[in-house]
């Protein structure tokens, strides 16, 4: 699946100066066994309604995933989840949600997530949040949206990851003029400025 190519390079000149408006969170459904995730979502969820930045994610109520959206709504903060009907029950989906939107599947899942969100950060989580930010590192590598990826590297969460990618490198599978380009936050409180940042070169590209 590809995003439609509408989706960032049609944004009016005025939202692309607001930078970001919106964050799409991937993460876990689960709380993981380091406590400090659950911290970094807290905190995360704190400084995006601080921030006036709108959080979109996954909907589910469980897990990482309820922690950052939950942190988000009790500062205030706006949500927005976008889940498919399979997984209502499942994930038990966080109806408290400013606006929770539910879709036939997966893939319409993925697609509406990218066209409300202007930056995307990554958890720690399991494999369909390994699955969501991948997809994302190889719309960025295929130059089909700009838009800022961050991983949130948690007690070293994504270094074995982050250590693959070098190893791809190493052996010509990822080129220099064909780089998936990321962030990587250790500390939480380091996300959101590193996202504005990147946003704002962003936006000051030609084209």
């Amino acid at each position: 699946m590809t995003p439609k190519l509408d989706a960032y390079a049609m944004l009016d000149a005025d939202r692309r100066m607001d930078f970001i408006r919106n964050v799409c969170v991937y993460c876990g459904s689960s709380a993981g066994a380091d406590p400090r995730f659950s911290a970094a979502a807290l905190s995360l969820g704190r400084a995006l309604a601080t921030a006036d930045i709108g959080l979109v994610f996954g909907g589910g109520g469980d897990g990482l995933m309820g922690q950052v959206a939950r942190a988000t709504l009790d500062a205030g903060g706006r949500v927005t989840g976008i889940i498919p009907k399979f997984l209502l029950k499942r994930e038990h989906a966080l109806a408290v949600a400013w606006e929770l939107v539910v879709v036939d599947g997966m893939h319409e899942r993925k697609q509406m997530m990218f066209e409300r969100a202007d930056a995307f950060i990554a958890l720690p989580g399991g494999i369909g949040t390994l699955e969501e930010l991948v997809e994302q590192l190889t719309w960025v590598q295929l130059q089909r949206h700009r838009k800022p990826v961050l991983l949130a590297d948690i007690g070293g969460f994504w270094r074995p990851l982050l250590a693959l990618l070098a190893h791809m490198r190493n052996l010509g599978f990822i080129r220099e003029d064909s780089e998936a380009h990321y962030l990587v936050a250790e500390k939480i409180d380091d996300a959101l400025p590193m996202l504005q940042s990147a946003a704002r070169r962003s936006a000051a590209l030609p084209g």
